[in-house]
């Protein structure tokens, strides 16, 4: 992958979130890609559990103020970054004080929030905007996460007559981070707004995690595990499905397997 510009999209990462298969993996993909001589660019939501202080975020000036529209209301863009440490690595913040602001991740014990379906819809459309404002053109946009699930429409759809992402090829790794329940059902409405509905009604009327995950293979090239076990409804479902699949690889035999999946399969699909 030398000179080849990967983005990855997370809703997880180390050292932002406690060590699991996700937010591990989206540290050490763009990682091991970087020493193959790949440009990687990293984006995550701004979740308020996040300590800023910390971690030393700060605010991007030149690329913050825009506003999201989200199911016909203004919802300003804050764009925010970090260095990991240790790493040249940069990572990129979406932050909204109304979605993000919060210290709880995805729910409380109640359940989940009743806008992570705007949250969704915020994330994608702010880091498409923001990677074109940074004129930066993917060659592949790598998606971790069901939070993420929206970036693969939004950019196949939203700006499907934009030559900025025309040739992006779009990779979905799949984990075992479902949730319980179904996001508002009003989902398919605030993407219609958008007019990105049509292909994704089918799966988004209840939109479950098996929707979203469905939703978001959609407008993928390829699809890979990124760890072992994942749902059973989601793996009973790509199975069904004609897309490159990638196993589950470990860390050590990652570098050399993800840049021939990148070459092979993802760069080549059609």
């Amino acid at each position: 992958m030398e000179g080849k510009r990967i983005l990855y999209v997370t809703t997880e990462m180390v050292p932002y979130f406690p060590e699991n298969p996700m937010s591990s993996q989206a540290l050490d993909l763009p990682k091991i890609m970087q020493s193959s001589g790949a440009d990687v660019r990293i984006f995550m939501p701004r979740f308020g559990a996040i300590n800023e202080r910390r971690h030393q975020l700060h605010e991007v000036i030149r690329l913050s103020g825009m506003n999201m529209i989200i199911n016909d209301l203004d919802q300003p863009l804050i764009i925010k970054v970090a260095s990991v440490p240790g790493e040249r690595l940069q990572v990129y913040f979406i932050d909204n004080e109304e979605y993000f602001k919060r210290k709880e991740v995805y729910g409380e014990d109640n359940g989940l929030f009743s806008d992570n379906d705007e949250r969704s819809i915020f994330f994608a459309k702010g880091v498409l905007e923001t990677v074109k404002k940074l004129n930066w053109k993917p060659d592949v946009v790598h998606v971790m996460g069901w939070m993420s699930s929206l970036v693969p429409l939004y950019l196949k759809k939203y700006y499907s007559d934009d030559p900025f992402f025309q040739d992006a090829k779009v990779v979905v790794s799949l984990f075992d981070n479902g949730f319980e329940g179904e996001l508002d059902n009003e989902l398919v409405k605030k993407l219609a707004f958008d007019k990105v509905e049509a292909d994704v009604q089918t799966y988004l009327e209840k939109p479950t995690h098996l929707g979203m995950i469905q939703a978001s293979l959609q407008y993928a090239d390829a699809v890979a595990k990124g760890e072992e076990m994942i749902p059973e409804d989601v793996k009973n479902y790509i199975n069904q499905q004609n897309i490159p699949l990638l196993d589950y690889c470990s860390k050590e035999q990652a570098k050399e397997v993800y840049n021939n999946f990148y070459l092979e399969e993802v760069m080549n699909s059609n």
